[in-house]
C-alpha cells in the first residue's frame, strides 16, 4: 500500500465525494446505491470498462473518475435517460460525462475553495490506463446497486499557493 501519501489525502474532499455520489445516483438517476469502505489504489487501471473522467484545477487539483462494468453502465444510463442506449452511442457516451459530472460538480461546492471542473472525458474499453497525481493516492470508493457495482476514483489535492 501507498500508506507514505495516505497522509496528503484531505478527508473533507473525499467526504465530498461520498455525499455527492450519494446525492446524483438517488435523486438524479432514482437508484439508492451502498457505498463501500474508501480505500487506496494502486493500479492505475480503472476498476471497470466504462471510466467517466473530470479533472480539476484551481485550489483543487487532479481529477475523479466514475468507473462502471459495461452492463451497469448501461443500465444506469436507461434509468438516467429513461431510454435504453447502447454503449457505443453517442448519447450514452454524453450520459455517462454528465453523471460524472454531476458527481463533480456536487463535490465541488461541498470543498469550501475555489475549485474549477474540466469538460468530462468518457473511455470505453477494457484496460485503459488514467494518468493520476503521483503525490497523492488515488481513493477508491467501491458503489453497489440494483444495476451492479461501479466505483468512484478520487485522485485530488488542495493546492497552496505561495504568497506572492
Amino acid at each position: 500500500m501507498a500508506s507514505d501519501l495516505s497522509g496528503n489525502v484531505n478527508p473533507t474532499l473525499i467526504k465530498a465525494f461520498v455525499k455527492s455520489t450519494k446525492n446524483v445516483f438517488n435523486t438524479m438517476v432514482g437508484i439508492e446505491i451502498e457505498l463501500g469502505k474508501p480505500d487506496i489504489k494502486i493500479d492505475p487501471t480503472p476498476s471497470y470498462d466504462v471510466s467517466g473522467i473530470v479533472g480539476f484545477s484551481g485550489d483543487v487539483a487532479g481529477s475523479v473518475v466514475v468507473s462502471f462494468c459495461n452492463d451497469t453502465a448501461v443500465s444506469l444510463v436507461e434509468s438516467f435517460c429513461g431510454e435504453k442506449l447502447r454503449s457505443d452511442s453517442e448519447d450514452f457516451v454524453d450520459a455517462i460525462g454528465e453523471l460524472c459530472n454531476m458527481i463533480a460538480g456536487n463535490a465541488k461546492k461541498e470543498f469550501g475553495l475555489t475549485a474549477n471542473i474540466g469538460i468530462p472525458t468518457v473511455i470505453i474499453g477494457h484496460n485503459h490506463t488514467v494518468a493520476r497525481l503521483r503525490d497523492v493516492p488515488c481513493i477508491t470508493i467501491p458503489c453497489s446497486c440494483t444495476a451492479g457495482h461501479f466505483a468512484v476514483e478520487i485522485n485530488i489535492k488542495q493546492v497552496i499557493f505561495a504568497a506572492v
